[in-house]
């Protein structure tokens, strides 16, 4: 059975999409994806689609229904290395891939995914050191 890595690479999650991406192969991406999400709570997603010269409609909604998912499940998602016209089919197709951030590379990618989590990290506030010293 053919399946595509998913790297952990500190709180993120790497996806390098190297082979041509069926229907099948999508579907058992999306669910490999979503378990690995839920066991290691990673805060961001990047999905390299940078070989895949082809992208249908059920693939283009497969991954902005991947990115829906990781939304839920608190994490961010970044597309890198879409082709020109991969984007213009997507366009063509009516696909805004709402809520996909995207990126022209994986370094481009990692660096937009670690801006949106410290954007959106909570600061804890520091413990306070016991009852206050007043004579």
């Amino acid at each position: 059975m053919e399946q595509i890595p998913i790297l952990q690479l500190g709180g993120f999650l790497l996806v390098t999409i190297q082979v041509e991406l069926h229907d099948h192969l999508a579907m058992t991406l999306q669910d490999d994806l979503t378990s690995k999400l839920a066991r290691t709570h990673a805060k961001g997603v990047l999905i390299d689609i940078s070989a895949l010269e082809i992208v249908d409609s059920f693939i283009g909604r497969t991954l902005g229904q991947i990115a829906a998912i990781a939304r839920v499940m608190d994490a961010t998602t970044v597309l890198v290395g879409m082709r020109p016209a991969v984007a213009i089919t997507l366009v063509e197709l009516g696909m805004s891939m709402k809520g996909v951030r995207t990126a022209l590379n994986v370094d481009k990618g990692m660096l937009l995914l670690r801006d949106v989590i410290d954007e959106f990290e909570v600061v804890e506030p520091a413990p306070s050191g016991g009852a206050s010293s007043q004579s």
